[in-house]
């Protein structure tokens, strides 16, 4: 069958016409496929917990044995001084953080005397520190969010804290 020649003039112009909407659907097509793929992949490299390692050490930083040396501490530390009753520790580091879903090995170091503990009240973890010694702890960080971690000893409080920061498992790279 012969087409008429007012529709033959047109026929590359349809036939173009044709391959280029051909084209475009396969584009889009090939545009969904690779944000599906994206998808895909995302899902598939969901981070993975890892082992963190950290040493944290009790750290002396303003303590009855210093009065010898600073004179101004004799007042601090005397009946009714700022001090009265307390002595300044602190941890070092005093911030931890790690991912959700990571499990935490912590060694403890306590170079002094005075014993310490290493506590973290909301996640149940309480490890005596005694003096001059290491102890070990680990545990896995479950829930996201900011712990404080303090020494329950009252004599070393309010000024012996830190804080362990959870980060969801959603931020890791």
């Amino acid at each position: 069958m012969r087409l008429p020649k007012r529709f033959t003039r047109w026929m590359p112009i349809l036939l173009g016409l044709t391959l280029l909407a051909a084209g475009c659907a396969a584009m889009t097509t090939s545009a969904e496929q690779n944000t599906q793929s994206s998808a895909t992949v995302a899902a598939h490299t969901a981070y993975k917990p890892q082992t963190r390692t950290f040493t944290i050490t009790a750290v002396p930083m303003v303590v009855h044995e210093m009065q010898d040396s600073e004179d101004y501490l004799k007042a601090d530390f005397a009946k009714g001084g700022l001090l009265d009753g307390k002595e300044v520790y602190g941890f070092y580091p005093s911030d931890l953080v790690v991912y959700q879903g990571d499990t935490v090995n912590l060694t403890l170091v306590n170079p002094a005397d005075d014993p310490h503990t290493f506590t973290i009240a909301p996640l149940n973890i309480n490890v005596e520190m005694k003096g001059q010694s290491a102890a070990h702890t680990s545990f896995v960080a479950s829930q996201p969010g900011t712990y404080e971690f303090i020494c329950d000893e009252p004599e070393h409080a309010p000024y012996m804290w830190g804080q362990l920061v959870v980060l969801p498992d959603s931020l890791a790279q």
